[in-house]
């Protein structure tokens, strides 16, 4: 426990929880979208609702959920804590110029992304995971995600959002191996391959749902 509280201390220690973290969050966009796309099943919802029945009852689901929420709430602080001290950290406020010279854009708006997607996050879990968790809704999973992307405001969040979420994957994805020291010019075609299914075509199968849904609502 010592010893990781001093990893975690260093500059060091908080980008590597970071881009641990964050790697992690990729892996569950996997496995949620996995489960999201039986949405596009023409079966009445039969299979998606049945898939969330499963993940909301199997007792075996429930401490991965507590690790995804560590998982999560980790990354969230640890990144606004390097964002701070990296702040706090420039005496002077770098010129626009030399900004635009150092460092690109994404990863200049890592913080405004991220925090925008944070917001989402919350929305998000208070639209379908509490309802399904801690209230007794007569409605099944299905109908409640079709109720929910009939509303134009909250569709287009949601594709803002999710747009911001790839445009933030662009470059977390990268830093990642970047922290971890293997992007090189080996490794570094894989990443660039594997990061674009995870900044692009992921979040697109993302916006694919509420797009669909608000156009075919029955």
């Amino acid at each position: 426990m010592d010893t990781f509280l001093s990893l975690y201390n260093s500059s060091v220690g908080k980008k590597f929880v970071v881009a641990l973290t964050g790697l992690f969050i990729c892996s569950f966009l996997v496995v949620h979208l996995t489960i999201n796309l039986f949405l596009f099943k023409n079966d009445g919802g039969q299979t998606y609702d049945l898939y969330a029945h499963f993940m909301s009852t199997n007792i075996f689901i429930r401490p991965i959920e507590y690790i995804l929420a560590l998982g999560f709430l980790l990354h969230i602080f640890t990144s606004a804590y390097l964002w701070w001290l990296n702040k706090q950290a420039r005496s002077v406020p770098y010129k626009a110029k030399a900004s635009s010279e150092n460092s690109t854009l994404a990863s200049r708006t890592m913080f405004v992304t991220g925090s925008i997607v944070f917001i989402f996050l919350v929305v998000h879990i208070r639209t379908f995971f509490v309802p399904t968790r801690f209230a007794d809704v007569e409605p099944s999973s299905y109908e409640m995600v079709k109720f929910a992307f009939r509303d134009p405001l909250y569709v287009l969040f949601y594709v803002i959002a999710i747009s911001l979420l790839g445009y933030h994957l662009r470059h977390g994805f990268q830093s990642a191996f970047q922290t971890f020291g293997i992007k090189d010019k080996k490794y570094a075609p894989y990443i660039h391959f594997i990061g674009g299914i995870f900044w692009l075509l992921i979040p697109l199968l993302y916006i694919a749902m509420p797009v669909y849904f608000y156009f075919n609502p029955y």
